[in-house]
């Protein structure tokens, strides 16, 4: 099983999104984990909204600080605007996801990040191992 962690700076809309959509779309068979570099208190309330849409409810998800320990755990990491804060190991995948992030933005534009992260959600569990 594959274990992927996304990585942004507050851990309260991309990774959030992204996370749930993994684990949706994974249905069991990708580990997923969340983090921020600096994270806020609580997630986006539209991202929070615009998932729940489909779905997925992220109510009672939290940001959660970045360790080197989740990076460690992880096959595949994802950063999503964390720059320099992503501490980088040997052996693991790194890709970067360039992405609008959602603060302040209105539901239609976090719309339009929910839908762009899901695509690329898709296409990633496409390219992990089965199993």
């Amino acid at each position: 099983m594959s274990d992927v962690l996304f990585v942004c700076v507050h851990n309260a809309g991309r990774s959030q999104m992204a996370a749930a959509l993994l684990a949706h779309h994974g249905a069991g068979r990708v580990t997923v984990r969340s983090a921020g570099s600096a994270p806020a208190d609580t997630i986006n309330p539209a991202v929070i909204a615009v998932m729940a849409e489909l779905g997925l409810d992220l109510s009672a998800e939290y940001p959660k600080p970045l360790t080197d320990d989740a990076v460690r755990a992880a096959d595949v990491v994802i950063t999503m605007g964390c720059g320099d804060a992503c501490p980088v190991y040997p052996g693991k995948r790194y890709l970067n996801w360039e992405l609008d992030d959602p603060a302040g933005q209105g539901p239609d534009a976090v719309r339009a990040i929910r839908d762009d992260i899901d695509a690329r959600v898709r296409a990633l569990l496409t390219e992990l191992p089965a199993g």
